[in-house]
């Protein structure tokens, strides 16, 4: 226990947490795309399902 006490005044630190100098980017583009162009797929179909003589 003796040794310990002195190892524990070595080990113990300091941890500094800042933030950083440019913001943090996300890119959620492609997340978006996806579901705009499951939209129109569906848009579509029922579009050729409701006029199938225009197409």
């Amino acid at each position: 226990m003796l040794l310990a006490v002195p190892l524990i005044g070595i080990l113990a630190g300091c941890v500094q947490v800042s933030a950083p100098d440019k913001p943090i980017e996300i890119n959620l583009n492609i997340n978006i795309r996806q579901e705009v162009v499951v939209r129109l797929q569906q848009d579509v179909r029922d579009l050729i399902q409701e006029n199938p003589g225009v197409f």
